[in-house]
């Protein structure tokens, strides 16, 4: 078992500079904060004087109200094209991901179902439902009699050595061939 390593620093300090890396977080926050604020508030002094109305006469305060209609729904317009442009980043972003995850292919896989298909269905499926096609599978399989079975079994078995030698050479070859044709009809 390995030995620990001792802390050079006791509990104590490390407690202390714990907490004063607390607050000095604490402090660049609430500096933060102020920062912000300060900078909306110039912001709006720059974007939107205030308004002088006194004095003013009843058209010239219509004058002024439609001003400010129009500048209003020019940052509405302005306001809703970047929404939409961001609303479309996300979406290119989202696809993008996928894509990149369908490369890797980290892509979790469904637990799949076996499922137990008959080849009328499996037809029915590619077809359509429009053709009715009825598969008997067993109607295409050769119909094999035992006495062909027997006669297989019983192979002469008779000493290899002699059969090698015969069946060596160009003649051997020929004896394979017509042996494996079958007898002459």
């Amino acid at each position: 078992m390995p030995e620990q390593r001792k802390s050079k620093i006791s509990a104590s300090r490390k407690l202390m500079l714990k907490s004063l890396m607390v607050a000095k977080a604490k402090e660049e926050i609430e500096q933060e904060m102020v920062d912000k604020e300060e900078e909306k508030e110039r912001y709006l002094a720059e974007r939107a004087p205030a308004l002088q109305t006194g004095g003013m006469s009843f058209a010239e305060l219509q004058e002024l109200c439609r001003e400010l209609h129009a500048k209003v729904d020019v940052v509405d317009e302005e306001r809703y094209d970047i929404e939409a442009k961001v609303m479309h980043n996300t979406r290119e972003i989202k696809d993008l991901n996928i894509k990149v995850l369908d490369l890797r292919g980290k892509f979790k896989r469904p637990n799949l179902r076996r499922v137990r298909v008959s080849a009328d269905a499996i037809l029915r499926s590619l077809l359509g439902s429009k053709h009715k096609v009825s598969m008997d599978l067993r109607a295409n399989l050769k119909s094999v009699k035992k006495e062909d079975t027997e006669k297989e079994k019983t192979v002469e078995v008779s000493d290899w050595r002699k059969n090698v030698e015969a069946m060596s050479g160009m003649e051997g070859r020929k004896k394979m061939f017509d042996a494996a044709k079958g007898p002459p009809q």
